[in-house]
């Protein structure tokens, strides 16, 4: 047993049965919820490894919830949802999902995305104290040193905590915003796009393009 707890909330029932069936038959424990009060209940009470969350419930919808959580918790979320829609889409992000399903889905897919952002969270957890990689860039925290190959990077204070944070959370969207409060400890909206000019700088000075742009979103930097 893989001894992780999975969250999954949704009012279409039988779709709830199996996601869960599927999730157990992987070797998950997991709780369920029928709308989002329900799941913001159960994900305070029973404090679970990943959450997923229909984003049209009853009572509280799946945004809401995710705003919550996040608000206390970094826990893996996926989003699932009826629409193909790309404004849907961008806001799960902006809350801070890390992944995002349109229904219909396969069942295999969703426990592989499932297996896979528990996998880049043990990563993460494993090495939190230790230098982070990603592709060809080595970022130490102690000695607040970057490398690209083996090349030392001279960065600013703030481009030095921008990649930082990019780099704890590989392949997860920040809004601007979100890593304006990271480099700053706060966040004006009026000062939200110097955020831009920090990743220009960043990506000539690391010379690379892992530091992608998400419209209308805001910025990741991508695991190879």
């Amino acid at each position: 047993m893989l001894d992780q707890t999975i969250l999954v909330a949704d009012d279409e029932e039988h779709l709830l049965y199996q996601i869960e069936a599927y999730l157990k038959q992987a070797g998950y424990r997991v709780i369920t919820a029928t709308n989002g009060a329900m799941a913001l209940e159960l994900f305070k009470r029973e404090k679970p490894d990943a959450v997923i969350l229909d984003v049209m419930m009853p009572e509280m919808d799946g945004f809401t919830a995710a705003r919550l959580i996040r608000q206390e918790s970094m826990v893996p979320i996926l989003m699932l949802t009826a629409r193909d829609d790309e404004f849907d889409q961008a806001l799960g992000l902006e809350l801070g999902a890390d992944d995002y399903i349109t229904k219909p889905f396969s069942f295999r897919v969703l426990v592989a995305r499932v297996r896979a952002v528990l996998r880049r969270v043990t990563h993460q957890s494993n090495n939190e104290a230790q230098k982070l990689i990603v592709g060809p860039i080595q970022l130490d925290k102690e000695a607040r040193l970057v490398t690209v190959n083996g090349e030392e990077v001279d960065l600013t204070r703030s481009e030095f905590d921008l990649l930082q944070t990019l780099m704890m959370h590989p392949n997860r969207v920040f809004t601007r915003m979100e890593l304006l409060e990271h480099i700053h400890g706060e966040a004006f909206a009026a000062y939200e796009r110097t955020i831009d000019v920090h990743v220009k700088n960043l990506r000539a000075k690391l010379n690379t393009d892992l530091i992608e742009t998400v419209y209308g979103v805001g910025y990741r930097i991508s695991k190879i």
